[in-house]
């Protein structure tokens, strides 16, 4: 029987029926009960009571997954189907939403003649109640046949429903979204492959207690590594010339830090109000992982933390190239600050060009456990390539130009014989070289083997998730699952630990006597205005003793400094003596004038000594000590011989030549010294 509306200007009528078939419809939703599991289960929708059979079997054949879900689904065509419209429209809907449970794991398909009826016979109606048929009921998808629904085969099950709804599903369905964490659909979430759905909020793997510890832990570490990191920065404020080039970065790294510790911080404080979406209950949805960019304060805490902690990594490995540049072409402070702008590019250009990728990706993810929002935290491809594949890059980059470098000042250390007290600061250089970078690659690999592990074992976890709550979600629950697996708690802890530990190694390099003194004087109002930087002293100071050898004899000597003065004292005083044993072939005559001429760059250091005795030492010929070099021991006695002869004779003219300034770098106050070099050759 087919219903025709005998006018159709009663707009009235028909919003009224529509209001109470909506109601009616609603009361009847919210008195099914959703099923646990899947299974042939008695029919509790109202629309399909009183047909041929009474068991369904879930999911349908447009993808609900419980009754509960297809009585919300079906709540438009209620009103055609209290008119009667079609005969064949109630039977063919339910066929659809609720279809006869025969062989276990088989459903009925409908015949395409039976949809073709309900539609042609309902169109107009349909038009009028503004409702289209769905693209999921085409009837081009159905058998080409002509039979009514349900078949009689259909029918002949041999047993009762109550026995059937004991048979369990045979086949994985994969995960289906809880209406509790469905989001809107123009927001782009995304949860275990589902469109249109969050990850639960604050963690879906450890309980309140839980994360109570870890999040006072953050709080508390985040504030010893701000506290660190800060230091650090604020002594390079107070001199800004003692930290320069190649370790200039280590200031820079340790404003990064600043930066993600003040994030993780303000996270601790914050809690899950930034990282997780609030609680809805009118529509049903429980709190959720906030993702994407629509929340400001969320991507803008992502913002700071993603590209401060890639910016981090990479002002370490630009400190790597500077020590390698230092060690191995011996490039000077100057040198190096040329290329600062180049550096600054990429420390600063790399890690802004990911961050922006990301936004526009909309990768962000919230992190409940930690109240910050970062990324890979759901999404194990952004984690892959844009956290692990960066920062394993950097730690291989900069552990390779690390090696060389201090091999290559091992090798000096050990084949040039410098002085005593620059081997002492040599090898003082490499141990704080060491050590820094021995506390900033250990909680970095942690951090990478954290990640590693999370990578490795998140799709086990979301596994034996999905199994503990599949019932109270009324989702599908997972088939055969073969090795379930929760992830630990300490894991997460310490890659939270870790990731703020690798900020904290910065305080060590600037912890010396020298930054106490510094303090102590900015404290009291007085600025140092001398001082110099002993490691960049070693690396970069190297004058150029060849051509100092060959200058005129009367020249004033002026010996530069690269930027690292220390006071007038020379790295490089025994590279004098390594001149003078490479031209002991020469006359004897051009040997002592070149003795000589040393005795006087040493003197500027022996004249500020409160007495100068040598009235005591015998004088003896230096031309009568040359046919002793040979000897092993002759050496150094005659170098000792060069220069006690050439300052007896330069003390006997001091009084007689006049002053002649040497600037040792930028320091004159002290080195003021009468010479005459041509009285003393």
């Amino acid at each position: 029987m087919q219903y025709k509306l005998p006018f159709l200007n009663s707009q009235v009528w028909v919003s009224s029926h529509i209001i109470i078939y909506l109601y009616i419809t609603s009361v009847e939703s919210r008195s099914i009960d959703s099923h646990s599991e899947f299974s042939c289960e008695p029919i509790r929708l109202r629309m399909c009571q009183d047909l041929p059979y009474n068991t369904t079997f879930m999911p349908n054949l447009l993808n609900h997954y419980d009754q509960q879900t297809a009585a919300l689904a079906m709540e438009p065509f209620h009103p055609m189907v209290n008119l009667v419209c079609s005969a064949d429209l109630r039977m063919f809907l339910c066929a659809l939403y609720a279809p006869v449970c025969t062989v276990y794991g088989q459903v009925s398909m409908p015949c395409r003649s039976l949809c073709q009826r309900a539609k042609d016979e309902c169109h107009k109606l349909m038009e009028i109640f503004g409702v289209a048929w769905p693209d999921d009921m085409e009837c081009s998808r159905f058998p080409d046949c002509d039979e009514p629904y349900p078949r009689p085969e259909d029918l002949l099950t041999g047993s009762d429903p109550t026995d059937q709804s004991s048979m369990t599903v045979q086949r994985d369905y994969g995960f289906w979204c809880p209406r509790e964490l469905k989001v809107d659909p123009d927001l782009g979430y995304t949860f275990m492959g589902r469109k249109d759905c969050s990850a639960p909020c604050p963690s879906m793997f450890f309980n309140q207690q839980e994360l109570t510890s870890i999040r006072y832990v953050i709080g508390v570490i985040s504030i010893v590594c701000l506290s660190a990191t800060l230091f650090t920065f604020l002594t390079f404020l107070i001199d800004v010339t003692r930290f320069r080039y190649p370790e200039r970065p280590i200031i820079f790294y340790a404003v990064c830090y600043v930066m993600v510790s003040l994030v993780f911080f303000l996270g601790f404080l914050l809690e899950d109000r930034v990282a997780c979406n609030a609680v809805s209950p009118s529509q049903f949805r429980a709190s959720t992982i906030t993702q994407g960019s629509h929340n400001k304060v969320c991507t803008l805490f992502f913002m700071v933390l993603y590209f401060f902690t890639m910016a981090g990594s990479v002002w370490w490995v630009i400190l790597t190239i500077t020590w390698f540049l230092a060690a191995v072409p011996k490039w000077g402070s100057e040198a190096i600050e040329k290329k600062a702008l180049l550096f600054h590019a990429i420390a600063w250009g790399l890690p802004g060009a990911l961050t922006v990728t990301l936004l526009a990706l909309n990768k962000i993810e919230g992190d409940g456990i930690s109240g910050v929002c970062f990324i890979g935290l759901y999404d194990i491809d952004a984690l892959r390539w844009f956290v692990l594949a960066p920062l394993c890059f950097n730690v291989a980059v900069g552990v390779s130009l690390l090696l060389v470098g201090i091999v290559a000042l091992n090798r000096v250390r050990m084949e040039i014989p410098l002085e005593k007290e620059n081997q002492t600061k040599l090898v003082k250089f490499m141990i704080r070289m060491g050590v820094f970078s021995v506390l900033y690659l250990v909680p970095l690999l942690t951090v990478i083997g954290c990640y590693l592990y999370e990578h490795t074992y998140r799709n086990i976890w979301e596994t034996t998730w999905m199994e503990e709550n599949c019932k109270d979600y009324h989702i599908p629950c997972p088939f055969k699952v073969e090795q379930t697996s929760r992830p630990a708690m300490v894991i997460f802890l310490i890659k939270y630990l870790m990731m703020l530990v690798v900020g904290i190694p910065s305080v060590f390099w600037v912890g010396s006597k020298k930054t106490c003194f510094e303090w102590a004087n900015f404290l009291h109002g007085r600025r140092r205005k001398d001082g110099v930087n002993e490691s960049r002293q070693v690396l970069q100071e190297q004058p150029d003793f060849a051509q100092s050898l060959l200058r005129e004899p009367n020249t004033p000597v002026i010996r530069k400094s690269r930027g690292t003065s220390t006071q007038g004292t020379s790295t490089h005083a025994s590279s004098t003596h390594l001149a003078v044993l490479d031209d002991l072939d020469e006359p004897a005559s051009s040997i002592h004038s070149k003795a000589s001429y040393h005795s006087s760059l040493r003197r500027p250091r022996d004249d500020r000594s409160d007495t100068m005795v040598y009235r005591g030492v015998e004088e003896r010929s230096f031309h009568g000590s040359m046919p002793h070099l040979d000897h092993p021991l002759s050496t150094h006695s005659s170098l000792h011989q060069i220069e006690g002869h050439s300052r007896h004779s330069s003390q006997q003219d001091v009084s007689e030549a006049p002053p002649t300034l040497i600037t040792h770098g930028t320091t004159v106050s002290e080195s003021r010294v009468a010479e005459n070099d041509g009285t003393s050759a």
